[in-house]
């Protein structure tokens, strides 16, 4: 019996540490933030169940365009959350990743560079950034294409574009 009670109080505690936690995390946001992570969220939990697991993250993917995602990469995202990744761990994990701004974009830009060159294709950027999410409109498109690094072949300098955005332009100047 009292074993039962400490294992209860242990729980209790650990609840009411998450829940401490937890309510941090909202206060690094702004509310209109908070509901778009809510609709990423929505977008990438497929099945609905408020838990996002291996088969949404192969789902969105999929979506994305991206079909032969490696096991161990979809693992080591899930690891990220130290368990059941719900809306609160969601957030929590990018709470610790937008301290770093161009880290956060580069790991974003890396889903579409699987060589690992630091380029991405002009034109199926373009395709996404018309047709996914928050789409641009084609005069946004070539606005951000006219500061955008581009080599010889039409691919994206992805790392100078981090760059750009976190630093700015010095062209701009």
């Amino acid at each position: 019996m009292a074993s039962r009670k400490a294992g209860t109080r242990g729980k209790v505690a650990a609840t009411k540490q998450a829940q401490r936690g937890s309510s941090n995390v909202f206060s690094m946001f702004e509310q209109a933030q908070i509901q778009e992570f809510k609709e990423a969220f929505s977008c990438i939990d497929q099945n609905r169940d408020g838990i996002i697991c291996k088969a949404d993250l192969r789902e969105t993917y999929s979506q994305l365009g991206k079909v032969s995602v490696p096991e161990e990469e979809l693992d080591a995202m899930l690891q990220e959350g130290k368990g059941p990744i719900n809306f609160t761990v969601f957030l929590t994990l990018f709470g610790e990743k937008l301290n770093d701004p161009e880290e956060a974009i580069l790991s974003a830009f890396r889903m579409f560079d699987p060589s690992g060159k630091g380029v991405v294709n002009k034109d199926e950027f373009k395709q996404l950034l018309l047709t996914q999410a928050d789409k641009f409109s084609p005069a946004e498109v070539e606005q951000m294409f006219a500061l955008t690094p581009m080599d010889l072949a039409g691919n994206i300098d992805y790392k100078s574009l981090c760059y750009i955005i976190t630093h700015g332009d010095e062209k701009e100047e």
